[in-house]
């Protein structure tokens, strides 16, 4: 093999030299051990400082790229803690496949030196410096050049010295020795975790040699492993069956080379057809701004003559109004003429002009405005339209905002896709602005993803914002994707957890461990309560609150009804009405239903509503019924309405409200009176086999897990 052709796989992706002394990375690739160390550095220097730009000039010797340094700043930015009480665990921005790598709790410790690519760089060291000998180590000045190399002693010997230090008979003159290098490296491959020991076996699973201790009780106790010999065996028999197929496809090698070539040379045209394109459209732009440069200087020249020109006659027209001048001159000459007849011929046109110099002197103006406020140009528009200028290009898709998946909650989730399904797009810019009718001028907020999802936290409440995003790929950008508009909450988001405590019944209900989901199973336990019935009833509804309670202020909460749900009730509850809530028995039956009552009147409706201890809509079969109250329609099928995927209750303390939203959209279906003369907190009913889940908050995490997935 011609030593020369393979440096390109010689290089360090960081410092691009030769390796020196390269490390295994668990994403297999390799990077020198000095490089590591100050990448590393330079990591984690960014926690301190919070930022990149000090912490990269600290290294002079390695060049991290920009879309290193980025993710180094956007895992700063995710707030991972170092001082946490979760094993310390290291991550490494790896300059070779640009992703973030977990080194593990030993970090740099935990990593093998490469000795097989260290023996190569090696190789090709000693091919580019053949003429430069390698001399002794143990020669009186002036050294001789050395003949051998001692590997147990990590020295080069002349032959004399090579005897002197190893007698015939003595421990040293079973060393090995190898032609002269500077490369010396152990006999024996220790584990860097348990440094006592020798490493003799492999873990197929994390493809790393491990000793019989990290089998045993290390962190590879489950792992499939095998023995050193058979994976020698088998990786070599692979990698020569590799490297035997490249060589039988030399040709086609050689053919996809000389197809690079010529696609090289047309790259290289094709750029300089686009930039000529370029020029060509800036060119076009820069004439149209000189033609409305040109054209509006003008018009402000041809205006600023007018105006001077009028307030120039003016002038002239006051300096006549001085004794001796002009038109006042004028009269006093003519007062000296005696002959009745010609001074009256002269005298009446020049009263008529004396008198309008006197009006005009008593409300003076002046001809012409000084301001040029209507020659004033707007070109914030063209700014914008000029900022967003990029190379527009048909193969790069055109995101789409899922507005299913999109959730505005305690923060907003926006997820967004591409129709392809393909993530062409190397990063998306996402922007957004507050809908205000008072505004004239929208401004954008703007803010770059990686994925395809974005979590905001700076959003106000009861607030509708407009979403738009569009992906780059280098310079070249999609077009927008068409704007979206989603609402906030009403109202600050309130936590809980459904309360397992205070008047809970397992027997009917079935807390998720989390304790933010319940189900009613309509099994044995309501059976046998019906099997007691006789007459036409309904059972008791089984109630449950939440953990915590609202005192004041405005708070907002949302849920999800399952679509099999038979009866739920949802609202608020005082406390002082709780032990009312799980005693009450007018749930059991209401003489408004009984088959043999004879009542058939509205009346004990609103009885039995105002009989209630707390404010309760009615969901049920994919339907929400609004209570029949005077100010509701009396037709009873406008007062029941689709079932919406997400409901919200919004309490606002103060006014003593209560809505119940479409959370979904965050559009109010029904609002009510509610007394919050004491502490309320959520209440739910379930019957016949129903179940409700409470929103979770969006976290960040969402976000990430969304674009793992």
């Amino acid at each position: 093999v011609a030593i020369k052709g393979i440096e390109r796989e010689l290089i360090c992706p960081a410092c691009k030299e030769l390796f020196t002394h390269p490390l295994i990375l668990p994403c297999q690739h390799n990077v020198c051990h000095k490089c590591v160390k100050e990448i590393l550095f330079a990591f984690e220097d960014s926690f301190g400082d919070g930022g990149s730009e000090s912490s990269n000039q600290s290294s002079p010797r390695i060049r991290i790229s920009a879309s290193s340094m980025d993710r180094i700043d956007r895992i700063n930015r995710s707030g991972i803690k170092r001082n946490s009480l979760t094993p310390r665990s290291t991550l490494f921005p790896c300059p070779g496949c640009q992703r973030d790598i977990d080194l593990g709790e030993r970090g740099i410790n935990g990593l093998f030196r490469n000795f097989t690519l260290e023996t190569i760089v090696e190789r090709y060291r000693q091919a580019a410096r053949a003429a430069i000998a390698i001399m002794c180590d143990f020669c009186k000045p002036p050294p001789q050049e050395s003949t051998k190399s001692c590997m147990d002693c990590s020295a080069s010997y002349c032959n004399e010295c090579f005897k002197m230090h190893h007698p015939w008979g003595t421990a040293k003159a079973q060393h090995e020795y190898v032609g002269p290098t500077t490369n010396f490296r152990p006999k024996i491959l220790m584990c860097p975790e348990h440094e006592m020991e020798r490493v003799n076996m492999y873990c197929e699973i994390c493809r790393r040699p491990v000793c019989h201790l990290c089998k045993l009780g290390g962190g590879h106790a489950n792992h499939r492993v095998t023995t050193m010999s058979t994976a020698y065996k088998t990786l070599k028999e692979k990698l020569s069956k590799d490297i035997e197929y490249l060589i039988s496809k030399e040709s086609q090698v050689k053919a996809h080379i000389t197809q690079l070539d010529l696609l090289l040379k047309e790259t290289e045209c094709n750029s300089e057809r686009a930039k000529q394109e370029a020029s060509q459209s800036f060119e076009k732009l820069y004439h149209v701004l000189e033609e409305k440069k040109s054209a509006a200087l003008r018009a402000i020249e041809t205006s600023k003559n007018i105006r001077l020109e009028k307030l120039q006659t003016q002038v002239e027209e006051y300096q006549g109004l001085l004794e001796n001048n002009g038109l006042v001159g004028y009269a006093q000459e003519v007062l000296k003429e005696t002959d009745p007849s010609c001074f009256v011929q002269t005298a009446k046109q020049l009263h008529v002009r004396i008198q309008k110099a006197t009006e005009s002197l008593k409300s003076f103006r002046p001809a012409a405005e000084t301001t040029f406020e209507d020659f004033v140009m707007d070109t914030a528009k063209q700014e914008d339209i000029l900022g967003d200028l990029s190379f527009h290009s048909n193969g790069l898709e055109i995101p789409e905002i899922n507005e299913e998946q999109s959730r505005m909650y305690n923060k907003a989730l926006i997820c967004w896709e591409c129709p392809g399904k393909t993530d062409s797009a190397d990063i998306y810019v996402l922007e957004y602005h507050k809908l205000n009718r008072e505004d004239e001028t929208v401004t954008w907020q703007k803010t770059e993803v990686c994925g395809k999802s974005k979590v905001l936290s700076d959003l106000d409440d009861d607030s509708s914002y407009a979403f738009r995003v569009r992906g780059y790929k280098g310079s070249i950008c999609s077009p927008w994707s068409r704007e979206v508009i989603l609402r906030t909450p009403p109202a600050p988001v309130f936590s809980f957890l459904f309360d397992d405590k205070c008047g809970y019944n397992n027997e009917h209900l079935h807390l998720n461990p989390r304790r933010t989901s319940v189900e009613n199973r309509a099994g044995y336990s309501l059976l046998l309560g019906s099997e007691r019935l006789q007459v036409g009833c309904y059972t008791t509804l089984d109630y449950i609150i939440g953990d915590t309670g609202i005192a004041k202020g405005k708070h907002f909460w949302a849920f999800h009804v399952e679509a099999y749900s038979y009866l739920v009730k949802v609202g608020v509850v005082p406390s002082n009405k709780i032990q009312k809530l799980f005693h009450n028995t007018s749930d059991v039956t209401s003489p408004r239903y009984e088959q043999d009552s004879g009542h058939d009147s509205g009346s004990e409706d609103a009885f039995f509503d105002s009989s209630q201890p707390c404010t309760l809509v009615t969901l049920g079969m994919k339907k929400f019924f609004i209570p029949a109250t005077p100010a509701a329609p009396k037709d009873p099928a406008s007062r029941i309405l689709p079932l919406p995927s997400s409901l919200g209750i919004c309490l606002d303390c103060d006014r003593g409200r209560v809505g119940f939203y479409d959370a979904g959209h965050m559009k109010c279906l029904y609002e009510c009176e509610v007394d919050c003369s004491g502490i309320m907190y959520p209440a739910f009913a379930l019957m016949g086999g129903a179940a409700v889940h409470l929103e979770e908050a969006v976290t960040a995490k969402d976000g990430e897990y969304r674009d793992d997935i």
